[in-house]
């Protein structure tokens, strides 16, 4: 079995051995085989580009979400209205990766032959990275664009109520030689896993992360999850919130903010809703030029000039595929938290434990 030396306490865990143990907990849950690989793969690939937040940190939620909390295991997603490249997606309360991979696989189909597939998904749970579903789309050659409601975490510019979700986006574009642009972000300043992570952690967070109860700048992680996010850009960060959450709610009939549920008594579950769109580039443009231009645009950021202290300059997406190379060869990160949480869910479902002697510290 693999070992990898981890840096500040944490454990590396070779990317397959993990996908497998997280495909078992999944499994066990009641999903078919390919849905649980599906579902895990979505997580493990989140925590080989350090975006931990989303990775298998959130296995016992999922755990939680298909055994107690109401959503099916063995949902299975459809096509409930259609014209043209324009579909609407019941995703029959599964988990949002497996309604989500679904609707983005038909929205590529559609827009082979129409340019453009866009698919509203209702009926659907939390999805995880909007960064998963838009690489599907570049993987065919495709621009991507994906959104989803989220749990209300910010409150109105000025305001201390939480009604407004981080409502992620994502884009992707393919390029040629270089890494793709894939732009992966919530409308927070951060994720509400994030701050999670530094609790477990015991770390302070960035004073421009979160406020507290009383709408105050906080550094402290236990205040920050009772009080809210930050969003991005002010006033301008909300705005584009808002209209996501109605993008990938409203068209499908999925709960909007505080319909969907909330961070206190959690998820209603079949509430959620996401937006994706596959864009054929070969109908608008010669393939090879446009990848090619892609290419230039990455190499023109890459090849800036830097600001004092910059040891780097990243297009959107290639910090995160550096990261991913770097992973795959040394193993992914995880602390002593995470594993124990896993650990603790395989005993419970009765799953062989693959992680115990992984690893190293």
């Amino acid at each position: 079995m693999a070992r990898y030396p981890g840096t500040e306490g944490e454990r590396r865990i070779d990317g397959q051995l993990l996908a497998d143990q997280v495909t078992a907990i999944f499994a066990a849950c009641g999903m078919s085989g390919p849905d649980a690989a599906l579902l895990a793969d979505s997580l493990v690939q989140a925590d080989l580009r350090g975006i931990h937040s989303h990775g298998v940190l959130r296995v016992p939620d999922y755990v939680g979400k298909l055994t107690r909390e109401g959503v099916n295991p063995r949902g299975k997603p459809r096509i409930v209205r259609q014209a043209g490249g324009a579909m609407v997606v019941d995703g029959d309360n599964s988990m949002g990766q497996i309604g989500g991979a679904f609707a983005m696989r038909q929205a590529i189909e559609c827009a082979r032959s129409s340019g453009v597939g866009a698919a509203a998904v209702g009926g659907s749970n939390h999805a995880g990275t909007m960064g998963f579903y838009v690489r599907m789309a570049v993987d065919h050659d495709m621009i991507g664009f994906a959104t989803s409601n989220a749990l209300p975490t910010m409150a109105p510019w000025g305001g201390t109520d939480k009604i407004i979700g981080l409502n992620p986006i994502g884009i992707g574009i393919p390029s040629d030689a270089e890494a793709d642009v894939v732009l992966d972000i919530a409308l927070g300043a951060t994720a509400h896993g994030k701050i999670r992570v530094h609790h477990q952690k015991d770390q302070p967070i960035p004073d421009h992360w979160a406020f507290d109860r009383q709408g105050r700048p906080t550094t402290d992680p236990a205040a920050a999850l009772e009080g809210l996010i930050q969003p991005i850009g002010a006033f301008k960060g909300l705005g584009l919130a808002v209209c996501m959450g109605i993008l990938s709610s409203l068209l499908s009939g999925a709960g909007y903010g505080t319909e969907s549920g909330n961070m206190v008594d959690g998820a209603v579950a079949g509430a959620d809703g996401q937006f994706y769109v596959a864009i054929n580039v070969a109908f608008f443009e010669d393939l090879n030029r446009f990848k090619s231009r892609v290419d230039e645009v990455v190499r023109q950021i890459r090849r800036s000039r830097r600001a004092e202290g910059a040891a780097a300059l990243f297009a959107p997406g290639g910090l995160e595929e550096q990261t991913a190379a770097r992973y795959r060869k040394a193993g992914i990160p995880l602390n002593d938290s995470t594993l124990a949480d896993i650990r603790e869910t395989t005993g419970q479902l009765g799953v062989p434990d693959l992680l115990t002697d992984a690893g190293s510290p």
